[in-house]
């Protein structure tokens, strides 16, 4: 029982690694994604903006779906970082290209319009999908 235990437990710093980097790189995505942004996603959802939730939300599942086939494809803790700095930067791009395909989008989310709101999170979801299914390397 006990070596069984100690066994199972063995992957836990490889784990451990791994996990911070996601989260160092979660964090990192966020802070580039709000600035990049130019309402304020966090003060528009603290005021009960659900189309800013939703924008927000499918940019931050966007994000994690290529940084989870990073994760599972890497070859080290190395190679995770610099395909999930891969998914950054596309997930990143994704918003600046939406914005100038339209126009109003962050007005419109500031607005609360849930169209606005979930039509960016469809998207970001979407090329998220995409990103992950080509780390697949």
């Amino acid at each position: 029982m006990l070596e069984s235990t100690v066994s199972s437990l063995a992957g836990l710093p490889a784990f451990l690694g791994y996990f911070a980097v996601a989260v160092v790189l979660l964090l990192a995505f966020t802070f580039l994604y709000t600035r990049v942004t130019p309402h304020d996603e966090l003060a528009l959802i603290r005021a009960n903006n659900g189309s800013a939730a939703v924008a927000f939300g499918g940019a931050l599942i966007g994000f994690s779906l290529p940084l989870s086939s990073a994760i599972t494809n890497s070859l080290s803790l190395l190679d995770c970082a610099i395909w999930g700095a891969v998914a950054l930067v596309v997930q990143v791009l994704t918003f600046l290209v939406l914005r100038v395909l339209l126009k109003q989008l962050p007005q419109r989310i500031e607005q609360g319009e849930m169209a606005a709101g979930t039509f960016a999170a469809a998207v970001a979801i979407t090329v998220g999908m995409l990103n992950a299914a080509c780390m697949t390397y």
